[in-house]
């Protein structure tokens, strides 16, 4: 079957689209068919041997959907043909994959694979960030940073539905439309504006009780800036680099809370893993959350999906296809 692995950190160019020996699942493990894998920064963080990972050769990526075409003797919840998804197991950018049953999420009726690959980790990304890092409270104000990305538009949908007041930042007018467009309340283009003065302006200097920002180094420092007494500085994601250790004294002027979540942390067990899940497919199958699928790539066309996403020039999600 074809797979993109490497051999080694560094570029796109590493990545490499190859045969490779046939899955047979463990006895806690399904064999996934894989009809569509999801792109996201952390596939990037391991090809460039930031994030740690299994021994290379490695298969890229951490989510996918498709198939069940088999499973382990110890699988009673799945049967061969059922539809699923999932956003936390090694090696989604392949033909097929194995991976634990317990990971695994099926597909509710009416929903198929893209959907799944689109929402599986953005998806339960946004919806911890806003409902357990720092649950949003009705009438709340809070910042999301790159609103036009994946996690940003689900996350601007998700705050709105909570009750909150949602700024905004993209870096152009079409991006704005965009964040607008999923509920975004005063959107800032921050190559034009400098975000920091225009959230202490329009708060009357109170600030926000939250920001939620995976951009990391050219934002850090401001997004700090902007929150109120007490507020929370949730650092999810480091699209334009990583920040540099802080003196913790910068967070005594307010009391201010400091956290860098991850979604593993937030799906550790398997009921936690489907309550999300099960809200954030729930609401894309009713219509209440509207997924964004900008690019569909072939799956020998890895490197350029991670040009593109590492360019920050895409907005919404993009997919593989194998």
């Amino acid at each position: 079957m074809k797979a993109v692995q490497i051999d080694e950190f560094g570029g796109p160019e590493v990545m490499q689209y190859r045969d490779i020996a046939e899955l047979t699942p463990g006895e806690a493990d399904a064999l996934v068919e894989i009809q569509a894998v999801g792109v996201n920064f952390t596939d990037i963080y391991s090809r460039a041997g930031i994030n740690p990972g299994p021994p290379l050769p490695r298969t890229i990526g951490v989510e996918g959907a498709g198939v069940v075409r088999a499973v382990g003797s110890g699988v009673t919840d799945l049967r061969e043909g059922d539809v699923v998804a999932y956003s936390s197991s090694q090696g989604s950018y392949a033909e097929q994959a194995v991976v634990p049953a317990a990971r695994l999420v099926k597909m509710p009726e009416g929903l198929g694979a893209k959907e799944g690959a689109a929402a599986m980790l953005q998806g339960m990304t946004a919806h911890y960030l806003c409902h357990s890092t720092y649950p949003v409270q009705p009438g709340d104000k809070v910042l999301v940073h790159a609103g036009a990305g994946g996690v940003g538009l689900l996350l601007i949908q998700m705050v709105k539905k909570l009750g909150g007041y949602v700024f905004s930042t993209v870096s152009t007018e079409e991006k704005a439309e965009l964040a607008r467009s999923a509920g975004a309340d005063h959107v800032i283009i921050y190559t034009q504006e400098d975000f920091a003065d225009v959230i202490k302006d329009a708060t009357n200097g109170a600030g926000l009780q939250a920001v939620y920002d995976a951009v990391g180094l050219t934002t850090f420092d401001k997004s700090i800036s902007c929150l109120a007494r007490r507020g929370y500085m949730v650092l999810y994601g480091q699209a334009s680099g990583v920040v540099p250790p802080i003196d913790p004294r910068i967070l005594g002027n307010g009391s201010l809370y400091l956290t860098r979540p991850g979604l593993g942390d937030y799906t550790v067990t398997q009921e936690e893993l489907r309550q999300r899940a099960g809200d954030v497919l729930g609401w894309v199958l009713s219509g209440e959350l509207k997924l964004r699928v900008e690019h569909l790539f072939q799956l020998a066309e890895a490197p350029e999906a991670h040009r593109q996403l590492a360019s920050r020039a895409t907005t919404g999600k993009l997919l593989l296809i194998p």
